[in-house]
């Protein structure tokens, strides 16, 4: 693996899903002039014939068949697209190992598919593995859901809250913003009426519109009066679809409450949204003093 200033980790799991998301990655790459990374998890088995029984010659096969096929995608994606696709395989959970090699390599951002909402127990419990790897990861995380995807960007959509943290994204923001020449489109929403919030939200936006378009970057900004009963994410949603937007860029932070958890808007915005979504972790805070429960 060469040492290259960018690397983007894309988990491949042979579905079209993942399949998108690489391709999404790769096109990203050329842009960033980033190395790709496909990392491939044979998930371990964890019942007693598997513990008492030696199978570690049948382990070694699959893993062989799977770094072969790997391999020869990565070969196809990096001629054609002529990029550079590095290949890794390991064994554990899923989640744990995408953000275990991560870090390993230094990447920059991760890139993977996801079908939505997890159902049933999985729901309740468990999660899905991108919502695992987006709350756990320390770069960027860009989940993919859905098939029908362009390989540029026009527009970026840009929620931004009262919290301070929230205004880290706006460097990501001009950053990809700049790759396509987007437009980057803050969004704020105002759910009750209060007339302070509301006077501190459009001063907040103005601002961050101010910066970005004195940045060189093209830019709108809009404060949106929600209909009672919707949610943030619902708001966004259906602000998005004015414009066929292309990314969404939210902040993962963590509800006090449930400490190993998203945000309830971040969750939905993941799960529900037609167009990629990129997750930023807020740097580390000495303390919080209230809980955070919006993007």
């Amino acid at each position: 693996m060469t040492n290259t200033a960018s690397k983007i980790l894309v988990p491949i799991g042979f579905s079209d899903q993942s399949i998108v998301a690489m391709e999404q990655a790769i096109n990203l790459a050329k842009i960033k002039n980033s190395e790709v990374v496909l990392l491939s998890v044979i998930e371990e088995k964890h019942s007693i014939f598997d513990i008492l029984s030696d199978n570690e010659v049948e382990s070694e096969k699959i893993k062989k068949r799977v770094l072969s096929k790997l391999n020869e995608i990565a070969k196809k994606y990096s001629e054609k697209l002529q990029v550079e696709v590095e290949t890794m395989v390991a064994k554990g959970s899923v989640y744990d190992k995408v953000c275990e090699v991560a870090d390993m390599i230094s990447a920059d951002l991760i890139v993977m598919g996801t079908n939505g909402s997890p159902k049933g127990i999985a729901k309740k419990f468990i999660g899905s593995n991108a919502e695992k790897v987006v709350r756990s990861a320390k770069c960027p995380v860009i989940t993919i859901k859905g098939k029908d995807h362009k390989k540029g960007c026009d527009n970026i959509i840009l929620p931004l809250d009262l919290e301070k943290e929230t205004k880290e994204k706006v460097s990501y923001a001009l950053e990809y913003a700049r790759y396509w020449d987007a437009t980057v489109r803050i969004v704020s929403v105002v759910l009750r009426d209060n007339e302070d919030v509301r006077r501190q939200l459009q001063r907040n936006i103005n601002l961050v519109e101010d910066f970005i378009t004195k940045a060189g970057v093209k830019c709108t900004s809009i404060l949106l009066e929600a209909e009672k009963k919707i949610s943030l994410s619902e708001a966004i949603l259906e602000y998005e679809k004015n414009f066929n937007s292309d990314l969404i860029m939210i902040m993962t932070k963590k509800e006090e409450s449930i400490s190993d958890s998203l945000s309830v808007t971040a969750r939905n915005l993941i799960y529900k949204s037609e167009i990629p979504v990129m997750s930023i972790h807020p740097k580390a805070r000495v303390r919080r003093t209230k809980p955070t429960t919006a993007f």
